[in-house]
């Protein structure tokens, strides 16, 4: 953990911001910003470490961006930098919410935030595949994760494909569970192993 100063609480407070003001489309669009602002620029965080966050931020209760704002900003800052990098991703959205929606139907109702929202539709879509790429690409290439990875692929496209309901909840406590079950049976092996010796 970094040492806490007012210039990194400062810095961390201002680029969450940044994050919560120009990030559209949710918690999974904002990783490909986020993984570009605290791993590449700022190398607070390690590309295998937010791999791992990012697992464990979509497998906890609560936004995915906001989970990882507060894994960063106590990374950095302890809690005091928590409480801060969690307030500042929020605070942009809640207020630009609030402002719409003094105004909804007559804002909807316009044209061109229309166009404007089908031009973000599109630009989210990227941001998810790039994330996803970037996860892919650094993804360590064992049997067991590409399996998984082809497997869920499949499920996903074929479920859409038919428009079969199955939440993403499931595919995360699913692939947690074969994790867990491929590392107890490799404690075991190893065990077995030991005792044979």
């Amino acid at each position: 953990m970094k040492k806490l100063n007012l210039k990194n609480l400062l810095d961390l407070a201002l680029s969450y911001f940044k994050v919560g003001l120009f990030t559209f489309g949710g918690g999974l669009a904002m990783i490909a910003i986020i993984q570009h602002e605290y791993v590449e620029k700022r190398k607070w965080v390690e590309n295998s470490e937010f791999e791992s966050m990012v697992a464990i931020a979509e497998s906890t209760p609560g936004p995915i961006a906001i989970n990882c704002a507060t894994y960063i900003g106590y990374k950095v800052c302890g809690v005091l930098g928590a409480i801060v990098a969690t307030v500042a991703v929020c605070i942009p959205s809640f207020f630009i919410i609030y402002l719409i929606s003094l105004v909804f139907d007559a804002f909807m109702s316009l044209k061109i935030v229309q166009y404007a929202f089908m031009g973000i539709q599109i630009a989210i879509i990227f941001l998810i595949l790039s994330a996803g790429v970037k996860f892919f690409k650094s993804m360590k290439k064992t049997p067991f994760n590409i399996t998984v990875f082809s497997c869920s692929l499949a499920c996903m496209l074929t479920f859409s494909f038919f428009s079969v309901k199955f939440s993403s909840i499931f595919f995360i406590l699913i692939g947690g569970a074969l994790g867990l079950a491929v590392y107890l049976i490799g404690l075991l092996l190893k065990r077995h192993k030991e005792e044979k010796k």
